[in-house]
């Protein structure tokens, strides 16, 4: 009897789909490439190596951010529920709002996709999410790799991380050597868990059944804040801003204070949505609530009073910004007062 050779394909790896993936994504890069400017021409998909022209931004002493993510245990829960279509947002927002904590601009952004089998269907989904979260940013897929590794993981199974870069003018850097005494502390309201905190989600669901009228906040995709905080960055009405992701409100909004000032927050001033009422019913310390989740709160702006009016404006009712402290001058680094209401 004759035996079978040996092939790339038979030990788990098909290369001739992975090509029909790059040319579907070549495709959608080019479509969208017909609604941006002339900035974008000479960026090509499938290349060893891509390329984005910068010769078109007008920029002052340019600096160039770069950030890279994931979106965690999220992905099991997309996997479960076999929606797809909003974990690519996730990807792109958990990078682009660190890019823009520093008052970048985002250019471009780069996907990793691991996979055990490479599900054609199920990747244009992940992929459809990453280009809406391009388009929501403001910046435009450029490359990444799809990685199909059998016997790594599971046939099922995949993992995301994503990779942004952006610019902004060295004399627009958001950083905590902007921070003064009396400064304020603004919440922007989040849209939901995001991508932080979910290993405890996902432990809760196991033995407890999630009301109806909150099922759809489980996916729900991460807020992108980049149009509203470039508008505020342009117009120099921040001093500083934090993204309130794992560690949540405090640990975060600490990375932007300077070490001399003090952070004061009225924790009873937090608008909390009802998620994270629904979250905390089971066993969780307001402690653990507010180092694991951001519990209402996406982003957070560090800004002189006299900016608050304007800086309102620029946001739509269900995002608009609110007071929950402030910086002075004290012998500790933070100051939490009151509790949480829930």
């Amino acid at each position: 009897m004759k035996k079978s050779k040996n092939s790339y394909k038979k030990s788990g790896v098909n290369i001739l789909l992975a090509n029909k993936l790059v040319n579907h994504i070549s495709k959608i890069s080019k479509k969208n490439d017909k609604k941006t400017r002339g900035e974008h021409k000479k960026d090509v998909i499938g290349g060893f190596g891509s390329l984005f022209d910068i010769s078109n931004l007008k920029i002052k002493d340019p600096v160039i951010v770069s950030c890279t993510d994931g979106v965690g245990t999220k992905i099991d829960l997309a996997n479960k529920l076999k929606k797809f279509d909003t974990i690519g947002v996730d990807l792109v927002a958990m990078c682009v709002n660190d890019l823009i904590v520093q008052g970048a601009k985002p250019l471009f952004f780069l996907d990793y996709i691991a996979v055990g089998k490479l599900n054609l269907n199920k990747t244009k989904k992940i992929l459809k999410g990453i280009f809406q979260g391009c388009k929501l940013s403001s910046c435009k897929l450029i490359g990444g790799e799809t990685a199909e590794m059998p016997g790594i993981y599971s046939k099922d199974k995949f993992d995301l991380a994503g990779f942004s870069v952006g610019i902004v003018s060295k004399r627009k850097i958001l950083d905590k050597n902007n921070v003064k005494e009396n400064n304020i502390v603004l919440a922007i309201p989040s849209n939901g868990i995001h991508s932080n905190g979910y290993s405890l989600v996902r432990s809760i669901l196991k033995k407890n059944r999630i009301p109806n009228n909150l099922k759809k906040e489980i996916l729900k995709p991460t807020k992108i804040y980049t149009e509203e905080i470039l508008r505020l960055t342009n117009k120099n009405l921040i001093n500083a801003a934090a993204h309130i992701t794992g560690g949540g409100l405090i640990e975060n909004l600490l990375r932007s204070v300077p070490h001399n000032l003090t952070l004061n927050v009225d924790l009873s001033k937090i608008k909390t949505t009802k998620i994270f009422k629904w979250l905390k019913t089971h066993n969780i310390s307001d402690q653990e609530m507010i180092k694991t989740f951001n519990c209402g709160v996406g982003f957070c702006l560090i800004v002189d009073k006299k900016n608050i009016k304007r800086i309102k404006k620029i946001f739509t009712k269900k995002f608009k910004p609110y007071e929950i402290g402030f910086i002075s001058k004290n012998k500790s680094k933070v100051n939490l007062s009151k509790s949480l209401i829930w």
